[in-house]
């Protein structure tokens, strides 16, 4: 469904533009239909900027991406509005997409004005509350409320409702739950796995190992702009290659374990700037150098 190929994004920066920062290297890979892909990494890893180029709010300064096996990365006008009938996104803070003089179901009639704008009171009335009730919100408890009247997860929910109105097949949700309270997180990723379940495809895009092997079928673990390993997440996360995804999978908080004592990975590093190694079936390894994995604590290498 969506195909990402050799996708590079680069900033300009500085005083006058003169400087440069890619932010993006080299990424390729592709989503299928029902699937759930994460995107994992650290801050200024790229990944929300991938995401960005997905949703066609950045366009890419390399590469191709493809949806349907149509090139996004041209699209305007009625061929761009007719991309986001089928693609959405959800992000991080919810409290910042809603305007708070406004009722927060008024997400629902800007669908409605842009899409639908010949279907009848009665019938729009119908399809909000079956889209609200689909994402597990009671209507009567969130419907015509401001948005300061209701929890950052039932915002969040209701943006999920919204792009269900359409005829969605792609969501990206970037960090749609680093806000949230732990209660309400475990809800909000119930809700993306029911999405999957019915065929719908997601890029998941967070810095939490966790919520990544916990939701998603492939694992993609992003460093300074490009991919360093991707698969499978049963392989990336019980066999993992890369030794930036083994800091990462070793510096998880642990009960009963204090910071000082997790071990450092080794590196075993060498200098190489190929793509991806096919190590496994599904399985993909980058080339690496020392300089790719820093870690603070002085202890011994495991």
């Amino acid at each position: 469904m969506l195909k990402l190929d050799r996708v590079s994004k680069t900033y300009r920066v500085g005083a006058f533009g003169r400087g440069t920062l890619q932010a993006v290297r080299d990424v390729s890979f592709e989503l299928k239909p029902g699937q759930v892909m994460s995107l994992i990494g650290e801050s200024g890893s790229g990944k929300s900027t991938i995401g960005r180029m997905v949703l066609r709010l950045l366009r890419p300064t390399e590469g191709t991406i493809t949806f349907d096996g149509q090139d996004i990365t041209g699209l305007r006008g009625g061929g761009l509005k007719e991309y986001y009938r089928h693609a959405q996104g959800v992000f991080q803070d919810p409290f910042s997409t809603y305007n708070p003089i406004f009722r927060a179901d008024r997400v629902f009639a800007m669908i409605r004005q842009s899409y639908f704008p010949g279907v009848k009171d009665d019938e729009w009335g119908d399809r909000v509350v079956e889209s609200v009730r689909s994402v597990n919100l009671n209507p009567d408890l969130v419907l015509g409320r401001y948005p300061h009247q209701l929890s950052g997860g039932q915002l969040q929910r209701l943006l999920v409702a919204r792009a269900l109105l359409l005829d969605i097949k792609l969501l990206v949700a970037d960090e749609i739950i680093s806000m949230l309270d732990a209660s309400t997180r475990i809800d909000v990723l119930n809700l993306l796995a029911d999405l999957k379940e019915r065929g719908l495809a997601i890029m998941f895009i967070t810095h939490d190992l966790s919520l990544g092997n916990y939701l998603s079928d492939q694992a993609v673990i992003l460093h300074k702009g490009r991919i360093v390993e991707r698969g499978g997440t049963e392989r990336v996360f019980g066999d993992p290659r890369h030794p930036y995804t083994r800091t990462l999978l070793a510096s998880v908080p642990r009960l009963g374990v204090r910071w000082e004592d997790l071990p450092v990975p080794e590196t075993g590093a060498h200098e190489c700037d190929a793509p991806l190694e096919q190590v496994e079936d599904d399985h993909f390894v980058a080339c690496f150098d020392d300089a790719d994995v820093h870690h603070g604590r002085k202890s011994e290498p495991v």
